[in-house]
């Protein structure tokens, strides 16, 4: 069990807390003193029973200078350790420590991975073993300041390593304790560069606005963004939900403080709640001894997004109206109540109302995360700016391949203007991207797009939808009765599949020239 005193800084304190569980025949494990002065005591006793504490309380909380005696999750030291385990484990590329012998002290998934052996076999393993001709203590004693790039084989694998030394004391030779070596693939430099492109603009300038409708969206969006209420963002798939999150939370207050993405389909319940609210030491069988932080948690201060909100739980929905209520909620396995402020931001491609009404979805939690909302528009209601749009995805997959950035010709323009774009955005780039792979001069053509027959718009293909309402009707209305006459080929048996008269039949098959009506 672990306890936090709340107490006054005085000398002697700890040692008259400790005496109380040494009469016990207690054994303390591990104390730590914290607070901002001093006045937190933190004492990790392993063996001790809830019954025993609520004898020992009495006593502990009379104790001269001690306030309060209440029951913690993690010491400070435990928490400091899991939330650098989390960081560490989030970085796809390697992280390791090393001292000045060049053994590795601490390191993450990804480096035990590319070295072959578990992440807790790491510490203590010499790098010297896998490095060819190169001395990394002796390179860190030599240049006493961070390294940017250097290449070096590590596993018959070239790497670029940034190396930053780490002193004790000064910024002196006499001081240095290690490095911290960090590796990224060197045949991978160009995706890292051209992924570092796409993350430099998160705010609203990312966000194409060439479309009027879409201006008019995103206008709505900055004036919501600066306001401490949850938002919800409505579109379709492939729209730029999370994207426009990330400008509002850009935009806000805590712009500086984290942003933490989760998505609610396709994840197991048990899943889903741990990622989101973490789990107390020991919460259930293969558990993390200490414990995890929850997203929640790892986003004190910032801004959670939760996508396909839609699909979640009705257990996790009633933690997230209670959260969203007092700003409180329990890890999994836990009594303690963990207080946070956190703005709460959702996406779906849902109807939720619907799903209210169904019994699907909780109807309070709709009302608290309904407080402000946008909508996305999909891109075929937008594509009065879709020539704009493309010419910027297909420099950005011209940078990424490494070739010169192709002209749009006048039919591929008009390809997409009349596509449906079942995918949205998203599918736009993906189409281009393999566009432009693909092209072989200095203009795309329609013959590098590949685009899904089956994502047609269902009876608009080919459709000229040129002029007025009514004119546009009237060529659906005879592309209907074109394909469904060779099955009834009768104005009377037609009439009876529709639903309409024998007339009306009759002189629309005459109007339109189909069958031996029109003759």
């Amino acid at each position: 069990m672990r306890l936090k005193f709340h107490c006054q800084n005085r000398i002697g304190i700890l040692r008259d807390i400790v005496a109380h569980f040494a009469d016990y025949g207690l054994n303390v494990a591990r104390g730590e003193v914290g607070g901002d002065q001093g006045n937190s005591v933190y004492l990790h006793v392993p063996h001790l029973l809830n019954a025993q504490l609520v004898t020992l309380r009495p006593k502990l909380e009379a104790i001269e200078g001690v306030f309060g005696v209440k029951r913690v999750e993690l010491m400070p030291s435990e928490r400091r350790h899991l939330e650098l385990d989390a960081l560490l484990s989030s970085l796809a590329y390697p992280v390791m420590s090393i001292d000045m012998q060049g053994r590795i002290v601490a390191a993450n998934r990804a480096a035990g991975q590319m070295l072959g052996v578990r992440v807790d076999e790491v510490p203590g393993l010499s790098l010297d073993r896998y490095l060819q001709d190169i001395d990394l203590p002796e390179l860190v004693r030599r240049n006493n300041a961070r390294v940017n790039g250097l290449r070096l084989t590590l596993k018959e694998t070239s790497y670029l390593a940034d190396i930053a030394p780490l002193h004790t004391g000064e910024d002196d030779v006499a001081s240095l304790a290690g490095a911290v070596v960090t590796l990224h693939r060197a045949d991978r430099v160009g995706e890292r560069i051209y992924q570092v492109q796409r993350q430099e603009m998160h705010g609203f300038e990312a966000i194409f606005q060439a479309s009027p409708r879409l201006a008019e969206v995103v206008q709505q969006a900055r004036r919501m963004a600066p306001l401490d209420a949850p938002l919800l963002i409505e579109g379709e798939t492939g729209t730029g939900k999370e994207l426009l999150a990330r400008a509002c939370h850009l935009a806000s207050p805590c712009g500086q403080a984290p942003f933490m993405a989760l998505s609610c389909a396709g994840l197991p319940e048990s899943m889903a709640e741990t990622e989101l609210f973490g789990y107390a030491p020991g919460a259930f069988e293969g558990a993390r001894p200490e414990g995890k932080l929850g997203l929640l948690e790892l986003t004190a201060g910032g801004t959670i997004f939760l996508d396909e909100v839609g699909e979640m739980s009705p257990r996790l929905q009633v933690k997230l109206l209670r959260f969203l209520q007092d700003g409180g909620f329990r890890r999994v396995g836990s009594d303690e109540e963990t207080y946070l402020n956190v703005r709460v931001m959702c996406a779906t491609q849902q109807d939720l109302p619907r799903l209210c009404a169904e019994g699907l979805f909780r109807q309070d939690l709709y009302h608290r995360l309904n407080v402000l909302s946008v909508r996305i528009p999909p891109l075929r209601d937008c594509l009065d700016g879709i020539e704009e749009l493309a010419q910027r995805f297909i420099d950005r997959a011209a940078r990424h391949i490494g070739c010169r950035s192709p002209r749009l010709s006048g039919a591929v323009v008009k390809k997409l203007s009349t596509y449906h774009w079942p995918g949205n955005a998203r599918q736009l780039e993906n189409v281009l991207f393999q566009a432009v792979s693909l092209c072989e001069g200095d203009e795309l053509q329609v013959r590098d797009l590949r685009l899904p027959a089956i994502a047609q718009a269902p009876g608009f293909s080919g459709i000229d939808l040129d002029g007025p309402l009514d004119d546009i009707l009237g060529k659906v209305e005879k592309r209907v009765l074109a394909s469904l006459y060779p099955e009834y080929s009768s104005s009377r048996l037609l009439a009876r599949r529709l639903g309409v008269s024998h007339t009306t039949i009759a002189n629309k098959l005459k109007r339109y020239g189909i069958g031996d009506e029109g003759q």
